[in-house]
């Protein structure tokens, strides 16, 4: 069966179409041929979704442009209008499959559309899609059951449900400055924590700022192997924490925020020996130390089910969305019994926080994760995919680093490794390429020149042979 291959393919790749037959250009002759292999081969999978009879893409297009805020903005020269899903797959208007390598930012942990969570979903849905916490319900008292199972030790277990991961970090800084009674938070440098007025002022990038008052908040140099100041040492970047307590404080904090991954800021793995540090100098000024688990949480790092766990600490509050419900609107925070009396002293309430629809989609979800052994596949698979990734370093110069662990990497592009001068340009040529070949992928770090990978936990080891030889072909392209 013959294959149908752009001209533009046809020219890159030295095959050339005559008399309606594919040649193949050599050395020595022109070799007629059947089917051309030209691109890397997707994995094959059994399931073809439904038509789509919906509306075009330039018909949502349009839609966006009048009605929505014009704040949102979208990836690739021509966006893709995403219509279906099926669990590592995702399919567009036309019932193309691409292999999704972004997750919906780090959401989709499950599987898009995984029958167990759907199932629950729609369960719960016609049962009681809503009443209020003010009445009792079982899903959300089992959920935080058995969330509050998977933190360390026999403390970490009164949980407050929340409907977004900047909702959850806004309640754990409020709730740490209320314990403390202080009011001054260390953050880092390069990290997102969410876009509401306290956790914008955590988040620590111009370009996720505005200028509005944000008080209260330091932030710290960023322990970077790859960019920051001290490399890999911890240690050094920890002692710039105890001076900022000592001359940028009144020497009492209120609490210490951070990713174990910066995702959003481009998949930065914070230096070794850095948490434990810090952990240390945080708690003896009286502060407490609160673990940002919104994009690593929930098995993405394969070694463990939370980030900070890499680390060796356990922090007194932990932050937690998106893989929590695969794509249902929740999020949590997980804190001791003692810090969560702070809350009793008003009345503190949240609507939509522990819906009884979403905290059975989270009980699902932690299920799923258990049974199909989803963290042991983040590990495997992700350890393969970042050694292919390393591979491909090797053979291209424009890759200045390739970091993260289980199915939480990055990539970054550099025009040059020793200025490590970021390729925004670049990144972007590779991107659309990679799309048209059939592999969508994120991007982020300040300058934008990181490739973020965060698929689904179900992704197999095909999947990412198919991921890294897509990236290879474009970019020998560049």
């Amino acid at each position: 069966m013959q294959r149908v291959v752009t001209r533009r393919a046809f020219w890159e790749s030295r095959y050339f179409l005559s008399c309606g037959r594919w040649y193949s250009q050599s050395a020595d002759a022109c070799v007629p041929v059947n089917d051309v292999n030209i691109f890397p081969k997707m994995p094959p999978f059994d399931y073809a979704p439904p038509p789509y009879t919906g509306p075009t893409a330039d018909e949502i297009m349009k839609k966006r442009k009048d009605f929505l805020s014009p704040s949102m903005f979208y990836f690739y020269n021509k966006p893709v209008n995403i219509v279906h899903g099926k669990m590592q797959y995702l399919f567009d208007e036309n019932g193309r499959r691409y292999l999704d390598s972004f997750g919906g930012i780090a959401t989709v942990c499950c599987g898009h559309c995984h029958p167990d969570v759907v199932k629950a979903i729609v369960n719960q849905t016609q049962t009681l899609q809503h009443s209020t916490i003010l009445y009792l319900n079982h899903a959300i008292a089992d959920f935080a059951e058995a969330l509050a199972s998977k933190l360390p030790g026999d403390d970490l277990k009164v949980v407050f449900f929340t409907n977004s991961g900047t909702e959850a970090n806004e309640l754990a800084m409020m709730m740490a400055r209320l314990y403390t009674g202080s009011h001054d938070i260390i953050s880092l440098r390069n990290a997102y924590h969410g876009n509401a007025a306290g956790t914008m002022g955590a988040t620590a990038q111009s370009n996720w700022k505005f200028n509005v008052v944000q008080s209260g908040v330091h932030h710290a140099l960023n322990p970077d192997p790859y960019r920051g100041l001290f490399g890999s040492d911890g240690e050094k970047y920890a002692k710039e924490v105890e001076d900022l307590i000592q001359f940028g404080t009144s020497g009492h904090v209120a609490a210490f925020i951070s990713e174990a991954i910066q995702g959003v800021g481009g998949i930065v793995e914070l230096a070794s020996g850095y948490l434990p540090a810090v952990y240390s100098s945080i708690r003896k000024a009286g502060g407490l130390c609160i673990a940002d688990e919104v994009q690593s949480g929930f098995a993405r790092t394969g070694s463990h089910f939370w980030g900070f766990e890499a680390h060796g600490v356990v922090p007194d509050i932990v932050t937690m969305a998106k893989g929590i419900g695969n794509g249902i609107p929740l999020g949590a925070v997980v804190t001791t019994p003692k810090i969560a009396e702070v809350l009793t002293r008003r009345s503190y309430f949240n609507t939509f926080g522990g819906n009884p629809v979403c905290t059975a989609a989270g009980l699902a979800v932690l299920r799923v994760i258990e049974r199909e052994n989803l963290q042991e596949n983040a590990h495997v698979v992700g350890s393969y995919l970042k050694e292919r990734l390393n591979a491909l370093k090797d053979k291209h110069e424009i890759i200045g680093d390739v970091r993260g662990r289980g199915l939480m990497l990055g990539v970054e592009l550099v025009t040059d490794r020793q200025l490590k001068t970021p390729a925004k340009v670049e990144i972007l040529q590779v991107m659309n390429q990679m799309k048209d070949m059939g592999v969508l992928i994120g991007k982020g770090g300040f300058y934008g020149n990181v490739f973020r990978i965060t698929p689904p936990l179900c992704f197999s080891r095909g999947d990412a042979d198919f991921l890294v030889d897509v990236m290879d072909y474009a970019m020998a392209k560049l």
